[in-house]
């Protein structure tokens, strides 16, 4: 009865991925995970559903439903959130073992994360991110160089070249201290600094964040997304800004003492680069401050300079490849600890999407060698040619149907691309 047939399909926002596509994920994360260890981390493994309470919700633009951006469920009295992300289940681990822990400790983790929001263009609402964290009291500077040095260096690992991405860095308190200044309410604060940080996406651009930052924002779909609700002078005193390019200039517009604090933290930054070879590739952009609410200064995203295309062709913005930043009181949420920490994350499957559209990432499939069956009385010789070439590690495989003919196995071996073939009968 074809009406009880099942039709096969995927929610929007998942995906299967296999053949090349895995083969190349597979390939960048072996290089991520080598680079993290490279640089000094250790590996950790958190479950995927943490208590909703002890990860809160750091993602949602509705104030009125806080939990609308991820997956939540009821387990008895308490409520489970799948992972958003992997700082919040960080912040959990080290505030339950901090007392083991190292007095600085650099984490890594490369596990799947959950979000229920719009999806396309390389956004999912199943993908891998690949973290790498220091947690403790650190010279900050020093701190936020290296994660700037391991984005650059683990890139360039998984075959970028250096002119195919670009490593932006700002400092929250820069914005923070141009907010206080407006004497405005903590809820207008919060939509203000997502107003700014949607400057760059598609759509968006000065005249898209002026509109945010004053009474609402209508976009082509003729959606409405309440603003800030600013007065005229409130609004032009956060545009000009955004019009603002470089350190100097900044620092002789924003004299605000939380403002000045952030530009030296950014000029100490840059002092640290400059010991090592990366100094070049770090740009400032003070538009960027991160959605994430619980970001406390040091800022960073990563951006690809060649263009991505959908699957109809048309150029896309896939957004950052790899963000982060600093989190003072992320940790501090639990009782007895204060420890601050910093940050990046890959998103794997969006660097995924964009590297299938490059022809220089080489990958080397291991492909094995067919073995074929040609009669059934030699099928033991046929296992002894099997064992041979997998005792000296030649990926191989046997010819799972012996009623087949010579032919359907070379077809078989054709289809898969397979590059050799082993052929014994009795004359051969």
């Amino acid at each position: 009865n074809k009406e009880n047939k099942l039709v096969p399909g995927l929610p929007s926002g998942f995906e299967d991925r296999w053949d090349k596509k895995l083969l190349l994920k597979k390939k960048l994360l072996k290089a991520i995970e080598k680079n993290f260890i490279k640089f000094g981390a250790e590996a950790l493994e958190t479950p995927s559903f943490e208590i909703s309470e002890n990860i809160g919700s750091f993602l949602a633009e509705d104030d009125a439903n806080p939990m609308s951006d991820v997956f939540s469920f009821k387990d008895g009295d308490k409520s489970l959130t799948l992972r958003y992300d992997l700082s919040s289940p960080l912040s959990r681990f080290v505030a339950q073992n901090n007392q083991s822990l190292p007095l600085i400790y650099k984490r890594y983790a490369i596990q799947n994360v959950f979000r229920n929001e719009k999806a396309g263009n390389g956004r999912y609402r199943e993908f891998t991110q690949a973290d790498f964290d220091i947690v403790g009291n650190v010279n900050p500077a020093q701190a936020n160089a290296e994660l700037c040095n391991l984005i650059s260096s683990t890139l360039s690992e998984c075959g970028l070249k250096k002119d195919q991405f670009n490593i932006n860095i700002s400092n929250r308190k820069i914005v923070q201290g141009l907010i206080d200044d407006l004497k405005v309410s903590k809820e207008k604060q919060l939509k203000i600094i997502r107003a700014i940080d949607k400057l760059d996406k598609p759509g968006f651009g000065l005249k898209g964040v002026e509109d945010l930052l004053k009474k609402e924002r209508k976009d082509i779909s003729g959606a409405i997304t309440k603003g800030a609700d600013l007065n005229n002078k409130q609004v032009s005193q956060i545009l000009n800004f955004l019009k603002i390019k470089n350190l100097k200039q900044l620092k002789e517009n924003l004299k605000n003492p939380l403002s000045q604090e952030g530009i030296k933290e950014l000029e100490d930054v840059f002092t640290v680069l400059g010991y090592g070879s990366n100094l070049n590739q770090v740009k400032t952009n003070f538009t960027i401050v991160r959605g994430l609410s619980y970001y406390s200064d040091f800022i960073v995203e990563t951006n690809l300079n060649f263009k991505v295309t959908n699957n109809k062709g048309k150029e896309v913005d896939i957004g950052s490849i790899c963000s982060g930043g600093a989190y003072a009181k992320l940790i501090s949420r639990f009782k007895g600890v204060d420890i601050p920490g910093t940050g990046i994350s890959f998103g794997v499957d969006r660097l995924l999407f964009a590297m299938m559209q490059l022809d220089q990432i080489k990958i080397d499939e291991k492909k094995p060698v067919l073995v074929c069956v040609m009669d059934q009385k030699y099928l033991k010789n046929y296992y002894k040619i099997l064992n041979l070439l997998r005792d000296n590690n030649i990926n191989s495989e046997i010819f799972l149907d012996s009623k087949k003919n010579l032919g359907k196995q070379l077809t078989l071996a054709n289809k898969r691309e397979l590059s050799v073939a082993v052929i014994c009968g009795e004359n051969e």
